[in-house]
C-alpha cells in the first residue's frame, strides 16, 4: 500500500498519542427541486451555501522557472529519482499558470461559487525571505481579478507545501524557527496587497500530511525521517508559522478580512452512533490532534501528548503557545476518510477500530469509504471547540478514469462517493452544525504528489500531452447539486 498526502488517521492520529457567504450578485436562482424533496427540506443546503472548488500551486500551475519564481522543496524532491511514480513533476502540471483564463471558465460553467487556490511562496519571494518579486504576485493579482470579474469569490491559501528550497537548505525548513517567522512575514506582504479583493485567506494546509510525511516518513518532500525529538520540534514550529502568520494578517489586512486554517485531522466517526461511542469518539478527535488542531484551538498541548513524547516533546515558550491559538475566524477540514472509534474502559476512553482488509476503498488504496465522515467531522469541531464558521475545504475521490469511446469518462464511482458524502454534509447542515460551504477536490486532474500523475481527483479529465480538459460524468453532477443546492 503506497502512503498518500490524506492518508493521515493512522500516521497522524496514532503518533499523536505515541503509538506506532454569500451568494454571488448576479447568480442565477436555484433550480427546481426534483421529486419534491426541497419542500420538506430533506436534502437541500442553507440558503446562501458556498460551493466551490479547490486546487494547489504546485499541482496546477506548471511554469516553475518563470518570471522569477524560486525552486521549492517540490522541485527538489520531484527531480530525484525514485521519488514519484514514473519520476513524475510539477514542471508543467496543468500549466495553469497560462491558461488560468480558460480553467476560470471551467468554474463558471460548474456555477461554483467560490475557489480555493493556494499561493506558491517562491513566486513572491524566490529565496522565501528578502525582497519581493513582483512579477510573482502579479499572476495571483490577474487571477484573483479574472474570478471576481466572473462572479467566484476567492479563498487563499498561503502555503501548500512548496516551500522555498533555499530556506531548507539554510534552516532546515520547518525545523526552524526562522522559517515559521519568514512565513509570518510572507503572509503579511501577501495579505496586505490582496485583502481588498480576497476576503479569506488560510494559512496553512495539512499540518497532518507535509509534516508527518515530508519530516517523518520520508515519502514526501523534503524527504527527511527526523529523529523523535527533532521532529516534534518542527511540528511545533509548523503550528508557530501558522500564529505568526495569523498576527501578521491581523496587522496588515483589511478589517473585513477572515482568517482560518485547512488541516487534514483524524476525522473520528463513532463506530455506533450511540451516546457512548458518540462521546468516545468526540475525546478521540481531541487527542489525535493533539499536534496541531488541538494546540490551535485550545493554546496548549493536552497532557496525554506530552505525556506520550516524553524527552522529545517539543520545547516551547508560554508565548508561543499564545501566538500558535491567535483566534481565528473560521476552520476548514479536509475530509477524506473516517477513522472509527469505540467508548472502552481504559484510562483514555477510546480505541481506534482498524478497518479490516475487505474495506471498501476507492482506486486509491488509501482512500477507505466512510460517507459519515463529512458529518461527524465538523460536528466534533464545533461540539469541541465552539467553532461557528466551518467549511469543507477538501473533499473527494479518485478514480480509474478511462474515458468511453465518446470521449467522456463516466466516472459513475465518484458521483456515488460524492452522493454519500454530501448526503452526510446535508445532514449536518440540517442539524444546524455551522458548515458554511465546501469545496471539491479537485477542479480538475492534477499533480497528485508522491502519486505523480497516476492518480486522478479531478471533475474534469485533463490529457496532459494536450492538455485539453474534458468535463466527466462527476461535473454534470456537481454542476446540478450547485444549481439545486440539494443533494440529486
Amino acid at each position: 500500500m503506497k502512503f498518500s498526502r490524506r492518508d493521515f488517521a493512522k500516521i497522524v492520529g496514532t503518533a499523536a498519542l505515541g503509538s506506532a457567504t454569500v451568494n454571488v450578485a448576479g447568480a442565477e436562482p436555484p433550480l427546481p427541486a426534483i421529486g419534491g424533496t426541497a419542500a420538506g427540506g430533506q436534502r437541500t443546503f442553507p440558503d446562501g451555501f458556498l460551493w466551490g472548488s479547490a486546487t494547489a500551486s504546485y499541482q496546477v500551475e506548471g511554469a516553475v522557472k518563470e518570471d522569477g519564481r524560486g525552486p521549492t522543496i517540490w522541485d527538489t524532491f520531484s527531480h530525484t529519482p525514485g521519488k514519484t511514480v514514473n519520476g513524475a513533476t510539477g514542471d508543467v502540471a496543468d500549466d495553469h499558470y497560462h491558461r488560468f483564463k480558460g480553467d476560470i471558465a471551467l468554474m463558471k460553467a460548474l456555477g461554483v461559487r467560490s475557489y480555493r487556490f493556494s499561493i506558491a511562496w517562491s513566486r513572491v519571494f524566490p529565496t522565501g525571505t528578502g525582497s519581493p518579486n513582483p512579477k510573482g504576485l502579479d499572476f495571483y493579482n490577474k487571477l484573483v481579478d479574472e474570478l471576481l470579474k466572473n462572479g467566484i469569490q476567492p479563498f487563499a491559501t498561503l502555503y501548500h507545501w512548496d516551500l522555498p528550497q533555499a530556506l531548507q537548505d539554510k534552516n532546515g525548513g520547518w525545523e526552524s524557527r526562522d522559517t515559521s517567522e519568514a512565513f509570518g512575514n510572507y503572509a503579511g506582504y501577501v495579505g496586505e496587497r490582496l485583502s481588498d479583493r480576497v476576503k479569506h485567506f488560510f494559512t496553512i494546509n495539512e499540518f497532518g500530511a507535509f509534516v508527518e510525511l515530508g519530516y517523518n516518513l520520508g515519502i514526501h518532500a523534503p524527504g527527511l525521517k527526523l529523529p523523535k525529538g527533532r521532529f516534534n520540534q518542527t511540528r511545533h514550529h509548523a503550528v508557530l508559522g501558522h500564529g505568526l502568520a495569523v498576527q501578521a494578517l491581523r496587522a496588515k489586512c483589511k478589517q473585513d478580512t477572515k482568517i482560518g486554517i485547512a488541516e487534514n485531522m483524524a476525522i473520528c466517526v463513532p463506530v455506533i452512533e450511540t451516546p457512548e461511542h458518540i462521546k468516545a469518539a468526540e475525546e478521540a478527535c481531541r487527542q489525535l490532534n493533539a499536534q496541531y488542531m488541538t494546540v490551535i484551538q485550545e493554546g496548549k498541548y493536552t497532557k496525554e501528548y506530552l505525556a506520550a513524547q516524553g524527552a522529545d516533546a517539543p520545547k516551547f515558550m508560554d508565548a508561543d503557545l499564545k501566538t500558535i491559538s491567535s483566534p481565528l475566524d473560521f476552520v476548514g477540514i479536509n475530509i477524506y476518510t473516517p477513522t472509527y472509534v469505540r467508548a472502552d474502559g481504559s484510562k483514555k476512553g477510546f480505541q481506534v477500530v482498524p478497518h479490516p482488509a475487505t474495506f471498501p476503498h476507492m482506486a486509491s488504496q488509501w482512500l477507505s469509504i466512510g460517507p459519515e465522515a463529512l458529518y461527524w467531522g465538523p460536528h466534533n469541531v464545533n461540539k469541541l471547540w465552539n467553532v461557528k464558521e466551518i467549511y469543507i475545504t477538501e473533499n473527494g475521490c479518485s478514480s480509474s478514469d478511462i474515458p468511453a469511446a465518446d470521449g467522456k469518462v463516466y466516472d459513475t464511482d465518484r458521483v456515488m462517493f460524492l452522493r454519500n458524502y454530501l448526503s452526510h454534509l446535508q445532514r449536518a447542515t440540517s442539524d444546524g452544525i455551522p458548515v458554511k460551504g465546501y469545496f471539491l477536490w479537485s477542479l480538475m486532474d492534477n499533480f497528485e504528489w508522491a502519486d505523480g500523475y497516476t492518480n486522478r481527483f479531478g471533475l474534469h479529465y485533463v490529457d496532459y500531452e494536450t492538455q485539453k480538459r474534458t468535463p466527466k460524468l462527476s461535473a454534470d453532477f456537481y454542476k446540478q447539486v450547485i444549481a439545486r443546492n440539494m443533494v440529486v
